[in-house]
């Protein structure tokens, strides 16, 4: 099984535009400090895929990147839009590391089911998830396999 889902997106001005040609590789909630401040919000979606599996069909030129280091000392190059501000994704400096789409950007949302929330130690006090329905992580999961086999196994049934 190998379902590929040809999803498309964009920043908010409509600058930007994306379509993921491959399956990602996960989708989960973070409600670290930072994905807080990213978002202004309670927490950020991350859609993880090979920044190869991401064909930009406009404006990628324009897109902006600005790096911050995470609490492990990793760098994390943060493309956004520059004329709207939309975040379009998240990766390291390298190249050859999966990148976060912001779930968010992506047209059609209504086919996101997260597997996990993580850093729930950062969570909001009022932010109440059901750990029968979802893996929970006080920090970063230590296997992230097992959260992608399940992200996968979560596509078949659909």
């Amino acid at each position: 099984m190998d379902k590929i889902i040809s999803q498309s997106g964009g920043c908010q001005c409509g600058s930007i535009r994306y379509r993921l040609n491959a399956t990602p590789r996960m989708l989960y909630v973070c409600h670290c400090h930072d994905c807080q401040k990213q978002s202004s919000s309670a927490f950020g979606m991350s859609l993880i895929v090979s920044l190869d599996e991401v064909e930009f069909l406009q404006g990628r030129d324009l897109l902006k990147t600005w790096d911050t280091r995470g609490g492990d000392g990793v760098i994390r190059r943060c493309a956004f839009c520059p004329q709207c501000g939309s975040r379009i994704y998240h990766g390291s400096d390298r190249l050859d590391q999966p990148v976060s789409i912001k779930a968010g950007s992506l047209d059609d949302t209504g086919w996101l089911r997260p597997v996990a929330h993580i850093w729930l130690n950062s969570a909001q006090p009022w932010i109440s998830v059901d750990p029968r329905e979802f893996r929970c992580f006080a920090e970063e999961p230590k296997d992230e396999q097992a959260l992608s086999d399940r992200w996968r196994r979560q596509l078949a049934q659909e």
